[in-house]
């Protein structure tokens, strides 16, 4: 049984999977606002993460009365590790260290090393889920998605 509100990666690479099938399905070009209403999100934030996409040459954007946003690849070629890797970095990433409070004449964690050894284990965890995301495309995911 699946597990329920799984999270991985940058909060916002759900959004950024959910929009680019949205624009896979469509076959055209959809505005931000369209994509965002689809998303349940606000298109400022749909416009951030289709510039991290357009950089990472999966979307493109039309500009003009009749704009938006469209594929720039097929979704057969695009994978999910694709997706993660282009949202996954353009903001910076809180740097959340672990402090530890000890009476004076306790034994102490090396707090640093704590933190280097969190932060090694944490990435080779992240190298291996983009690992894992490269085996998925976004048309397989397509497939498995059905429109209600």
């Amino acid at each position: 049984m699946p597990a329920n509100n799984v999270h991985l990666g940058p909060p916002r690479l759900r959004t950024a999977i959910q929009a680019v099938v949205w624009l896979g399905k469509s076959g055209s070009v959809i505005s931000s606002s369209m994509i965002a209403s689809r998303v349940k999100t606000h298109a400022t934030f749909v416009r951030r993460i289709m510039t991290s996409l357009s950089k990472a040459g999966i979307v493109e954007s039309k500009g003009g009365r009749e704009g938006g946003y469209y594929l720039e690849k097929s979704p057969s070629d695009i994978t999910l590790a694709d997706i993660y890797r282009a949202v996954a970095h353009d903001v910076s990433p809180k740097k959340i260290d672990v402090e530890f409070d000890y009476p004076e004449d306790e034994e102490r964690l090396d707090v640093e090393q704590f933190n280097q050894s969190m932060e090694n284990i944490l990435a080779k965890a992240e190298e291996q889920a983009i690992e894992y995301l490269g085996n998925y495309t976004v048309a397989q995911l397509m497939d498995d998605i059905k429109m209600i």
